[in-house]
């Protein structure tokens, strides 16, 4: 049970041979996870050669750890497969609204958890990247996924050339609430994120960046208003695209 509480993320891998043959397996535990009503709501691409991390890398704004992985699997929320059976069976799908992609993508980022948790206890080290949702139609176009299909998560799996720390986490006081949501009042934001600002490379990261405070780091530098609408702004017109922004007359 240590695993949970010293799990890392890896960026950098070795040379060592990754299987197409444990990929599959590790998959194929994967898919016993949750999925909304056993429909499987995802589909997996998996991405090992030069050629095709090179497509993709511009999406995740050519991040290393995605060109030295032995594999990168893009999860994908995926209702065209399920349509299409509606439709052979003469079925009536009413998949193309904000809901089914609620539940598609939820079932892909159950599916990602699992073969991540899968994977590293086999020894491998895996990566998320959070570009995936940024630059979703680069992505689509360098998969050729079709309508109803979005990519939702990216993994990078290799087996690791690096042994970082263990990232800190907030207190699980700060996430638990007893039968209604706790209100968070000033001093339980300061005791909360108290310690964590005071770390040395948090402190560090907000003296690097002539910040005020880590807070501005996250809203100044990493996560700014401009870059989140702008984001917004292309993943919703990329849904419309998909196909689950449907018009309706």
């Amino acid at each position: 049970m240590d695993y949970f509480k010293t799990r890392r993320t890896i960026r950098r891998y070795s040379d060592r041979p990754l299987s197409d043959e444990l990929i599959a397996d590790m998959l194929d535990k994967a898919i016993h996870a949750p999925t909304c009503g056993s429909m499987q709501l995802y589909s997996v691409v998996v991405t090992r050669s030069d050629e095709g991390k090179s497509a993709l890398a511009p999406a995740h704004f050519n991040q290393p750890c995605l060109t030295g992985a032995q594999a990168v699997l893009t999860f994908c929320a995926d209702f065209n497969r399920f349509t299409r059976w509606c439709e052979q069976r003469g079925a009536d799908p009413g998949f193309d609204n904000v809901q089914s992609f609620i539940s598609a993508a939820l079932d892909a980022t159950i599916l990602a958890q699992q073969f991540v948790t899968i994977a590293e206890m086999n020894g491998l080290g895996t990566c998320y990247l959070g570009t995936t949702s940024w630059n979703a139609p680069m992505i689509i176009d360098a998969l050729s996924l079709p309508e109803l299909v979005v990519p939702v998560i990216t993994v990078t799996v290799g087996y690791p050339a690096e042994s970082p720390e263990v990232q800190p986490r907030l207190p699980v006081s700060a996430f638990i609430h007893t039968e209604k949501y706790n209100p968070n009042s000033s001093e339980r934001i300061d005791s909360m994120y108290g310690e964590f600002e005071n770390l040395p490379a948090n402190r560090a990261y907000v003296t690097e960046n002539k910040k005020d405070s880590l807070a501005h780091v996250f809203t100044d530098v990493r996560y700014p208003r401009e870059a989140n609408e702008h984001f917004s702004h292309i993943f919703t017109e990329m849904l419309r695209k998909a196909g689950f922004l449907a018009e309706k007359a």
